[in-house]
């Protein structure tokens, strides 16, 4: 099936798709030839809009109705029939104030308020993927006692990332010891990456004890270093609000107010398909495209973000009937904010 569109059948195919997006209803070609401007007459349109459903990009979703597009029709507008313009100034300034509030917290509060911000201003559900921290660099290490055989090590790392880990003691130590091993952990792994801490900490750590207690602390971190400092298996999902996706009329309907439920009560369901999209620039999938069956009558667009060893993705997902043109603008300006806060 070709996908060479005459510009007759290019200007048609957008104009139904438009007053879909915008009516959520079928139409019909008096319709588009009393809005748009094709200086072609109704009939003419009606013959295009049936050539264009021959061809796999219209349909009728019953037999008296008009036509919908289809997610062909949606790549095709994606690709080639909208104009990639920057977001509205509004929107822009709107992205900038509420991340800028976030720009000394840590990343993850960023992607928090970038989900959120991006759900309202584009009426779909705001998503976003933390970056995974094998790569990322040790700023600083902090240990603290909670329990006689229990500590507490929160790893810092540049760029706001933090994580927590217990880390059992085979028995109770002096506060001394807990606070020289944390100044050795500090100047022997202070600006490594955690797989590098993970592969050479027995030979960074070599000769470094000044007593029983300490030694015997420090053998806890070079015989546990994998589980340690072996960041999750898998990166975090951040979701926005789901209330602007519920309020669609997509999802009047009981199944697919479920599915949306079911989306945002198990984000395990997003990861997989969100960590695979970690190119430069954006990336939509729509509607069939997505591997997961679950998600083939939602449209996903995402951005990566990077900023040193750190990277992830920001978007948001919705129906496959979105504002195409000013999601992309959005995710695309919420991304290079993202690098630019976390830098």
């Amino acid at each position: 099936m070709s996908d060479t569109l005459s510009e007759r059948e290019q200007s048609v195919l957008a104009a139904v798709i438009h007053m879909y997006i915008e009516t959520a209803e079928p139409t019909g070609s008096r319709t588009i030839a009393k809005r748009f401007p094709l200086g072609i007459s109704a009939a003419t349109i009606r013959n295009t809009m049936s050539d264009l459903e021959d061809r796999g990009y219209l349909f009728h979703p019953h037999t008296s109705a008009g036509r919908i597009p289809t997610d062909r029709a949606y790549r095709v507008y994606v690709d080639r029939l909208i104009r990639r313009d920057p977001p509205d100034p509004e929107d822009r300034d709107t992205l900038r104030r509420e991340l800028a509030g976030d720009a000394a917290g840590a990343i993850e509060g960023i992607l928090h308020k970038a989900a959120q911000v991006l759900g309202v201003l584009t009426q779909e559900l705001g998503v976003a993927v933390a970056p995974s921290i094998d790569n990322a660099v040790l700023e600083r290490l902090e240990l603290l006692s909670v329990a006689s055989d229990r500590l507490l090590m929160v790893l810092v790392m540049r760029g706001g990332l933090a994580r927590t880990i217990f880390v059992e003691l085979p028995s109770q130590l002096p506060p001394q010891a807990i606070d020289s091993v944390s100044l050795v952990l500090n100047e022997r792994l202070s600006g490594l990456t955690l797989r590098e801490i993970r592969t050479t900490l027995g030979d960074r750590l070599r000769d470094s004890a000044s007593g029983p207690a300490t030694s015997e602390l420090l053998n806890v971190f070079i015989e546990e270093a994998e589980q340690l400092f072996d960041p999750p298996a898998t990166s975090d999902v951040v979701l926005g609000s789901a209330q602007p996706l519920a309020e669609q009329p997509e999802f009047s309907s009981t199944a697919r107010m479920r599915t949306l439920l079911e989306l945002t009560e198990r984000p395990d369901m997003l990861r997989t398909a969100l960590q695979r999209r970690g190119q430069s620039g954006i990336t939509v999938t729509i509607g069939g495209e997505n591997r997961d069956a679950r998600l083939s009558s939602f449209t996903i667009v995402t951005s990566a973000y990077r900023r040193g060893p750190l990277s992830g993705v920001i978007g948001v997902m919705g129906p496959t009937r979105m504002p195409y043109r000013k999601v992309l603008a959005l995710v695309g300006h919420a991304s290079r904010l993202v690098e630019e806060l976390v830098g």
